[in-house]
């Protein structure tokens, strides 16, 4: 075990110095860390503490590297889990991060820094054109903030930090209920207006494929859908396959994003009657059309046989709202009207979340099923037991 050697600096001053072997990084090049200290004995004990840790294999190393540097690490590590699609979703929640924190060592980020970013971006994080200073959504925030654990947690077991400087940090609570307060929330759609959509859109082409977001298929699962995955005879559509977009211009085709989400669904009658009918309205505009289809196999396409991507098909449901003077939601949001119904009529918890796609019942209810005062007439109801002799009294 080396010594501290004795330095005399220019100005007389006397230090203590010396050079710890440290073991090797990940490239297996040897790694020396320098110990100065003005007294020997601080130089003695910074070197047992690194030996020990060394032995121990808990030493954390020294390192250069910066957040913005380690955030393009971990998403290169996350590609082995993930698909496309969802890289491209972190990075977007990174963004905020790497433009405020980037340039900061990962051995130097704090949890003030963290919990100063996150303040910061509550209030001034959007990066919308033509909305400088708005208010990201709480939600939204605690997205990134998700992603930046799970990031900082890898770091962790790389040994490039030695705790999680995130671990604590929170949007805290007057943000949250103030972002309640502020931020409008479009409702998903009421039964009623279900019931008005359905009805609007029956001679519609696109109906069939409509009807099934109406039963709470993805819009990606809906242009996933081929012919071969519905079952006519027998009623049972199967979700193997989506068609999404990266960024809203390319379509990727892949597998479900989790094993849960490949599923069989039963048809209700109206879906898959309205499935038969467009197959055989297919088989027609195939014969006029000639060699100029094309024979893609799937369930929605053009006149020419051409996939449909989830942008047209989104916009082609606008524009049906428009005409039938309905309230403009997201057609992804028809899996929420869909779900709250299922569950108000009494569907078992775990009959929802396999018909959601989740391995999950807690998280279905907690993301989908929203309880309005309406929704609970039936308990108002059940109370009128309590007045019913006032009320003969009243008759």
């Amino acid at each position: 075990m080396a010594d501290p050697k004795r330095i005399v600096l220019a100005s007389g001053k006397v230090r203590y110095r010396v050079v710890v072997d440290a073991g090797r990084d990940e490239t297996g090049k040897r790694v020396q860390i320098t110990i100065t200290e003005d007294r020997k004995k601080d130089c003695e004990a910074e070197r047992d503490r690194i030996l020990t840790q060394r032995n121990s294999g808990t030493l954390i190393l020294p390192s250069k590297i910066t957040l913005g540097e380690w955030i393009d690490q971990w998403l290169d590590y996350k590609r082995r889990d993930v698909e496309e699609t969802t890289i491209r979703t972190y990075r977007l929640a990174l963004v905020h991060v790497i433009d405020r924190l980037g340039h900061v060592r990962l051995q130097e980020l704090s949890e003030e820094h963290l919990q100063d970013f996150v303040d910061a971006v509550v209030a001034t994080g959007r990066r919308r054109a033509g909305e400088p200073g708005a208010r990201l959504a709480v939600s939204t925030v605690e997205g990134i903030l998700a992603r930046l654990k799970s990031c900082l947690g890898r770091a962790v077991v790389r040994k490039l930090i030695p705790v999680s400087p995130a671990q604590y940090v929170r949007v805290s609570l007057a943000d949250k209920k103030a972002d309640k307060r502020d931020r409008t929330r479009p409702a998903p759609w009421t039964i009623a207006e279900v019931q008005m959509f359905v009805r609007g859109i029956a001679t519609d082409r696109l109906f069939a494929p409509l009807l099934l977001s109406l039963m709470g298929l993805r819009p990606a699962e809906v242009c996933g859908q081929r012919w071969t995955d519905i079952n006519l005879e027998d009623g049972i559509l199967s979700i193997t396959t989506t068609r999404t977009m990266i960024g809203n211009v390319r379509v990727l085709e892949k597998d479900t994003k989790t094993s849960a989400g490949e599923r069989s669904l039963p048809l209700p009658r109206a879906p898959w009657e309205a499935l038969r009918q467009l197959r055989l309205a297919q088989r027609q505009e195939k014969l006029r059309a000639g060699e100029a289809y094309t024979d893609s196999g799937f369930v929605i396409v053009d006149e020419l046989g051409v996939p449909l991507n989830t942008r047209q098909l989104r916009e082609h449901a606008y524009r049906l709202m428009e005409t039938h003077s309905l309230r403009r939601v997201r057609l992804y949001d028809a899996r929420h009207a869909v779900l709250k119904t299922l569950a108000v009529a009494g569907v078992s918890d775990v009959i929802l979340a396999a018909w959601a796609g989740h391995t999950n019942a807690a998280f279905t209810k907690r993301r989908y099923v929203s309880i309005e005062a309406e929704d609970m007439r039936g308990a108002a109801e059940a109370l009128d037991v309590f007045h019913e002799g006032e009320r003969k009294a009243l008759l």
